[in-house]
């Protein structure tokens, strides 16, 4: 893709990520359960790391000033870039397979949702980790499935006919 293309693409993903998670998301102030996975996954596969990461860092940043829930905290900027990034160094280049999903899934929820953004969580609700920990658990555990799922169909019936376009008409 050139390099206007992927800027309007990026833009594209970084407004359908404000939207799913702003308006089409479950949350309360420990948890949140939505869909803007679904394009940083996307702009993590077709882009790799690194604007797979700027991409979820500008859709919270731009999230939160046009409709701020709370304070904004840079720490869940820090996260999402890493979510992002993850899902570019997991499916960059690599076959969205079974296998790729459930590790980039796996290490995000790990490294991101349970240990960054509990530990966030803590920080700002003052309240200790061992309580915000378990609804955290459940949820990731009940998620992480769908996810992975989620991913690999919507990979195999709208984003690969993205890519190769993308490639054709590039």
């Amino acid at each position: 893709m050139n390099k206007t293309r992927t800027l309007v693409f990026v833009s594209l993903l970084i407004a359908m990520e404000v939207i799913f998670t702003r308006f089409l998301a479950f949350q309360t102030p420990i948890i949140r359960v939505g869909f803007g996975f679904i394009p940083i996954a996307f702009a993590g596969i077709l882009f790799g790391p690194v604007i797979g990461g700027a991409t979820a860092a500008l859709s919270d940043i731009i999230g939160m000033m046009l409709f701020p829930k709370g304070a904004y905290f840079p720490g869940f900027t820090l996260s999402a870039f890493l979510t992002g990034a993850s899902f570019g160094l997991f499916l960059h280049k690599k076959p969205v397979n079974l296998k790729n999903v459930t590790i980039a899934v796996l290490a995000i929820t790990v490294v991101v949702d349970l240990a960054l953004n509990t530990l966030w969580l803590s920080m700002i609700t003052g309240k200790a980790v061992s309580v915000l920990m378990m609804p955290r658990v459940i949820k990731s555990a009940i998620l992480l499935p769908i996810q992975v799922v989620i991913i690999q169909v919507l990979w195999r019936y709208i984003g690969h006919y993205i890519n190769q376009n993308a490639a054709q008409n590039a």
